[in-house]
């Protein structure tokens, strides 16, 4: 992690760059979920997991909640409750889920957030998600760092929206942000770009 030499929360620490690393995608995968809101008693209605190197799929599918998808949430994601009508139930895919967090690597943007989610659905149907302890990558406070927009209220870094994280890097995308397998696709793009212009200033240091 990089090393924080002022603790002067109205202006943004320096950091030493060659301390913030590329994030590596050896037996990892990218994930990442929609959900039916954000409350503590929301649950997932679509989750994807894809290869971290070669983008193939290696989980994409809906999800039938047990509450109803709210129209507010629906104009977000476009994933409505006649979509998810057919779609498994958490119970179906979660050994699955958890196997991939046992085995690989796992890379998220937000992780807090979509590991808060997939721990409360898990939690409706009386599942243990022991293997969501394991630490994972997020890729959005990593991302905070290197784009570097300091926040003096939160004395922290500025946590940027995936879609703003895509434009600020001109990633030229078709995907359709907020649908599960799309934002993983804009997660693998953005860490390739970022990962390039970490090793370019690293280089250029030494």
């Amino acid at each position: 992690m990089p090393q924080i030499n002022s603790l002067n929360i109205n202006n943004p620490p320096v950091i030493n760059n060659t301390s913030l690393q590329p994030i590596y995608f050896y037996n990892a995968v990218i994930l990442d979920t929609e959900t039916t809101g954000l409350q503590h008693y929301d649950e997932i209605c679509e989750v994807a997991v894809i290869d971290a190197i070669t983008a193939e799929p290696i989980l994409n599918t809906l999800i039938k909640p047990i509450r109803r998808i709210p129209d507010d949430v629906i104009e977000i994601h476009g994933i409505t409750n006649q979509l998810v009508a057919d779609a498994p139930a958490y119970p179906e895919i979660h050994e699955q889920l958890m196997t991939i967090f046992k085995e690989k690597e796992v890379i998220i943007y937000n992780a807090d957030f979509d590991i808060r989610m997939i721990q409360q659905t898990a939690s409706h149907y009386g599942l243990l998600t022991n293997n969501l302890h394991k630490p994972v990558s997020c890729a959005m406070k990593w991302y905070a760092k290197f784009y570097g927009q300091w926040d003096a209220y939160r004395a922290d870094f500025k946590w940027q929206k995936l879609s703003n994280a895509a434009r600020q890097q001109y990633l030229h995308t078709n995907l359709k942000a907020h649908r599960a397998q799309a934002d993983c696709l804009i997660t693998q793009q953005l860490i390739h770009a970022v990962n390039r212009k970490i090793i370019l200033q690293n280089n250029s240091l030494n």
